[in-house]
């Protein structure tokens, strides 16, 4: 089958439109009477090209059969027929790739050219279609029938229109410039308006379906309108371009100026000491400052020629100064001289803070450690604790007691990954993580960094910042932390880092391993006194802007606020107690209202409010009703653990927003009761007829965990014997199937708490007697221990 290239006109564009259009001015009738009687013609294929009535193409050959196709009509002066594809991806075409409709055409002359190909300059005759398909070699033959082009009735208007067109197409050429000046002269020396329409259609700018979409029309004036139609997008087109052209123009003129004037200006700061040069050799100077290995300085001088190889004026410029600003600020080998007084370090700390043992003697630990030593890697400490038991300023006491540079990073609600390791350095805003930011703000590289509320990072979509910190407070693995913004490893190792928390949940487990815990527990209302009168009272009197002798409180006054006013592990609330107060006697002395400075319980009251009605002994006078001790996040407390009976056949309900664990205790409870009711002195009748409801009041908040285990036995032994518990008494514990009472973990939270209430007995398990020797002896001089190893003995000890 024949192929034949894509059409091109350039060619033809480049001087003889001028020849064709005088080809064009008349018809040759000798064409047509040749084809006056012929049905039979050979049929030309050709791709991305559509052949009009009238107009002179040059199409160009590259196969064999092409060649002779045209050789032989050339020889034989006969007229062929050009038929255009569908589809220019064909390669071998049939009827149904063809279109029906095509232009018969004389061959003119053929050029053969150098690399074998003939180019073949045809003029078109009249339009046929294709009726079907005769001989397919050599070349195609096709039955046709002949077409002719309906005449308008209206000559006037069809006249007018074709003026439109031309002077459109007129328009089109000074707009183009890649149509060739012969254009515009051929067009105007067109005389037959049939031969302009078509010439314009042959040569006008449209996609080849529309082309033979136009040839298919056979009213001359529905041609013209679609002529016109296509040409008006085709203008629209090129108006657009050159406004965009021109627009450009300017802008790159623009640039031209403004290159040529930041040239100047370049060899002016070149002459006086600025530009580029002077901040490379700025940086230069200030890197001559810092002391660092090869390696680092390599790096620095990469960074260095880059920032010198842009221009002053360009986004990435400014990208690579504050780079290299933060790289220079970096503490790289700049180290703090650890103060290596322990008796002096144990002095500081025990001024600035009031208890917290375990913490100093771990600080104490590591000093004697660095000081035999003289290098170790740094710990990382976690402390852990209720809040306002003043973990986060145990931090700056460390830091003094080292003589180390002290920094705060909060992470408390962070939830991006970048926070931790930077963003890269191309992204708009680009910053180092906090990290770096807080080595560069203490100007060390060995300072203590607080990570406070490390258990409240979140995690969001742009990654998980707590994994990010795996590699921080690991000591094997931070002598080289990767922060994305730097692209260097920094050293961390001697870093002291030290986190807080208020609980360890919320810690994912390969973070919580890489830390070592210290637990920090509340304070007794002695602790609390001394810390009062050491540090609460002065603090908020400078606060306030008052004299150290404004006003006085007394053990008795801060032991009533620290009952009446307060309940909680730390002293935060304790300090706002003591601010409510600092500010009332501000007041008073800014009104010059008489008052006395050493205040009472009842002033304080007055100023402070009701005080907090105490109810843990009032309520354990009823039958049924047990003083339980819990752990939360804030510290112990209490709860009560209410059981009643009624009529039924000896189910169980439980209310008070309790969680699994806690349900099943009282399950257990309630089976170990049925089991052993003839050991507990309650008969199976009981067992079987009574209902017991287990009630836990607050039902607001939820409640989970086993240690309430041994409570709930002794609430429903009471219910089911209607025995009073003994006053003052609480317990905590687990229980089991077998009757053994299980160690739980908070003790010393609880006892606490069993303190502040003004409970006077406990009952404990045995293998919890070692957590409450480790709690000094004054915090338990007003509370009764006992502790038991079975079930049948916490009913003894605690019904009455």
């Amino acid at each position: 089958m024949i192929e034949f290239e894509d059409m091109n006109l350039e060619g033809l564009m480049d001087g003889d439109f001028t020849v064709f259009a005088d080809d064009l001015s008349e018809v040759d009738g000798k064409d047509l009477s040749q084809i006056e009687n012929q049905t039979i013609y050979p049929i030309l294929p050709v791709r991305n090209l559509v052949m009009f009535p009238q107009v002179v193409i040059p199409i160009t050959a590259g196969r064999e059969q092409s060649k002779k196709l045209l050789e032989d009509a050339q020889r034989s002066g006969s007229i062929i027929g050009i038929v255009s594809q569908k589809s220019s991806d064909i390669e071998n075409p049939t009827l149904e790739d063809l279109y029906q409709i095509g232009t018969l055409a004389r061959i003119v002359k053929i050029i053969t050219l150098p690399e074998g190909n003939i180019t073949a300059i045809t003029r078109g005759i009249q339009r046929f279609k294709v009726n079907d398909f005769i001989e397919q070699s050599p070349y195609i033959t096709a039955h046709i029938q002949k077409l002719k082009d309906s005449s308008t009735r209206n000559r006037e208007q069809y006249e007018a229109l074709l003026d439109n067109v031309k002077d459109l197409a007129l328009k089109i050429i000074q707009l183009d410039p890649s149509i060739p000046n012969a254009a515009n002269f051929a067009i105007n020396n067109l005389s037959r308006s049939e031969d302009l329409l078509n010439f314009i259609c042959t040569n006008g700018n449209f996609s080849p379906a529309n082309k033979q979409r136009l040839l298919e029309e056979k009213s001359l004036m529905k041609r013209a309108q679609r002529c016109y139609t296509l040409m008006h997008e085709e203008f629209r087109k090129l108006e657009l371009r050159n406004q965009i052209h021109q627009k450009t123009s300017k802008d790159l003129d623009k640039q031209q100026r403004e290159y040529y004037l930041n040239q100047q200006i370049k060899t002016i700061q070149e002459e006086l000491g600025g530009g580029a040069e002077s901040d490379a050799e700025e940086l230069r100077e200030k890197a001559k400052k810092l002391t660092w290995d090869a390696q680092v300085e390599d790096h620095f001088e990469k960074e260095l020629n880059r920032l010198s190889r842009q221009h002053p004026n360009s986004p990435d410029y400014n990208v690579q100064r504050n780079y290299l600003d933060f790289f220079t600020d970096l503490p790289w080998s700049a180290y703090s001289k650890d103060s290596i007084d322990i008796k002096k370090a144990q002095r500081l700390l025990d001024a600035d803070h009031f208890g917290l043992e375990d913490v100093k003697k771990r600080i104490l630990e590591h000093m004697a450690v660095l000081k035999l030593k003289n290098n170790m890697k740094s710990p990382i400490l976690c402390l852990t604790g209720p809040p306002g038991v003043g973990k986060t300023s145990l931090g700056r006491s460390i830091a003094n007691a080292l003589g180390r540079n002290y920094v705060r990073v909060s992470l408390g609600g962070l939830h991006d990954e970048s926070e931790i390791r930077g963003h890269r350095k191309t992204y708009i805003g680009a910053m180092a993580g906090r990290i770096l930011q807080s080595i560069k703000k203490s100007g060390t590289s060995n300072p203590v960094v607080v990570l406070d509320e490390i258990d409240k990072i979140g995690q969001g979509v742009n990654g998980d910042p707590s994994s990010a910190l795996l590699e921080v407070l690991d000591p094997e693995q931070n002598h080289s932390f990767y922060d994305n913004y730097l692209e260097y490893g920094y050293d961390l190792s001697k870093v002291m880092f030290i986190a807080t928390s208020n609980t360890l949940s919320t810690i994912q487990s390969p973070l919580l391993d890489r830390m070592e815990i210290v637990q920090i527990t509340g304070y007794t209302t002695e602790e609390k006194i001394e810390i009062a009168k050491r540090h609460l009272i002065k603090k908020q009197q400078e606060n306030t802007g008052l004299d150290a002798g404004a006003f006085k409180l007394g053990p008795k006054e801060l032991k009533h606020i620290i009952d009446s006013h307060t309940s909680e592990s730390g002293v935060r609330s304790l300090e706002k107690r003591i601010a409510s107060i600092a500010r009332w006697v501000a007041l008073q002395i800014a009104m010059e209202n008489p008052y006395t400075a050493k205040l009472t319980s009842k002033q304080i009251d007055q100023i402070l409010g009701v005080p907090r009605e105490r109810t843990a002994s009032e309520i354990s006078g009823v039958p049924g009703v047990v003083t339980g001790l819990a752990w939360t996040s804030v510290g112990g407390d209490i709860l009560f653990i209410e059981s009643l009976l009624s009529s039924g056949k000896g189910s169980l309900s439980m209310t008070g927003n309790l969680g699994n664990v806690m349900k099943e205790s009282a399950t257990i409870a309630l089976e170990y009761i049925k089991a052993k009711h003839s050991e507990l002195g309650i008969s199976e009748e009981d067992v079987k007829s009574f209902n017991i409801h287990v009630h836990v009041p607050e039902g607001a908040t939820p409640k989970d965990g086993p240690s309430a285990g041994i409570a709930m036995l002794t609430s429903m032994v009471s219910s089911f014997k209607n025995k009073k518990i003994r006053p003052h008494m609480a317990m905590t514990g687990e229980i089991t199937l077998r009757g053994k009472v299980l160690p739980v973990g908070g003790i010393k939270e609880k006892l606490l708490a069993a303190n502040r209430a003004g409970i006077r007995e406990v009952i404990l398990c045995e293998a919890n007697r070692r957590d409450v020797e480790e709690i000094k002896k004054e915090y338990l001089k007003n509370l009764t221990i006992h502790y038991v190893t079975k079930m049948s003995e916490v009913i003894a000890i605690a019904i009455d």
